[in-house]
């Protein structure tokens, strides 16, 4: 592993406030209820709903062909009923993050549409192979898992942008040194992040877990968001292109028995997301 980032840089990061704006309040609060579970119908409605912008685009994103099909929902209401909270909880994030993705910064702002891709990429990719893997109930997780993994990374580039902002770095944004940084620091910081916003073991685990060599092969949520990582890497779908990666190859193909024309749908179904990452 790499470790050319210069230690003050390092520690500048490091010391960001974990308030940062990666999680959308509502999208926490819907988190919440369904980690107590303590909650009715209405009331995930009513939370849904104080953000009037943020439930909009969360109904346009469940009437949307790569989420609901021909399933259309005109309520809030109507989506916790027919897609379930944990659907719905799914939706808030995904909605909440994309509006995240973006910077005033240029350069920044490049690299965010880029990591929503891959996350929202990812998170569609997941649930799809969750099903196919005869997963089918615990897709949503498997989802939000996706969708959540490289948090560490946004949460960074946020970190970056206030201390540019600030004026205390500048020049941050050689390829190499942001790659040094997100190698080094992504997954130490999106794991203190979630640990912070209370979120379920399972989902914690994947983000501290998605990169080490040494993974519990037992868990199969891992070992999906594992693969559709690398699948992503493999098309470019993100920040990373490693088109000589052999997919089938991987421990993750093995653990998961996914023959080769899984693989394909799977590598056509990121392709696809592509399309509808900024929708």
């Amino acid at each position: 592993m790499t470790t050319a980032i210069p230690e003050t840089v390092r520690k500048l990061l490091a010391s960001q406030p974990i308030e940062l704006p990666i999680f959308h309040p509502v999208a926490i609060k819907l988190q919440r209820m369904l980690s107590d579970y303590d909650f009715t119908v209405d009331e995930v409605a009513q939370v849904a709903i104080e953000d009037q912008s943020l439930a909009t685009q969360m109904l346009k994103m469940a009437n949307s062909p790569m989420y609901m099909g021909r399933t259309k929902v005109a309520t809030i209401k109507e989506a916790v009923i027919r897609l379930g909270a944990q659907q719905v909880i799914n939706l808030a994030i995904a909605a909440s993050q994309a509006a995240i993705h973006t910077s005033r910064n240029e350069a920044l702002d490049r690299y965010m549409k880029q990591l929503w891709l891959h996350s929202h990429g990812s998170a569609l990719g997941a649930r799809w192979l969750a099903h196919a893997c005869g997963m089918r109930g615990v897709a949503d997780e498997t989802y939000l898992a996706a969708l959540l993994h490289d948090v560490g990374k946004l949460y960074l580039l946020k970190a970056i942008e206030r201390l540019v902002d600030a004026g205390v770095i500048s020049s941050m944004f050689d390829e190499e040194l942001i790659a040094d940084i997100f190698e080094v620091m992504h997954v130490e910081q999106g794991y203190r992040l979630m640990l912070h916003w209370n979120f379920p073991t399972m989902y914690c685990d994947v983000v501290r877990d998605h990169h080490i060599e040494q993974w519990d092969v037992v868990n199969k949520m891992l070992a999906i968001v594992r693969f559709v990582n690398l699948a992503c890497h493999r098309i470019g779908l993100g920040l990373i292109h490693e088109p000589e990666l052999a997919l089938g190859a991987t421990r993750e193909a093995e653990v998961l028995d996914l023959s080769d024309f899984q693989i394909a749908e799977l590598e056509a179904l990121l392709e696809e997301s592509r399309e509808v990452g900024f929708a």
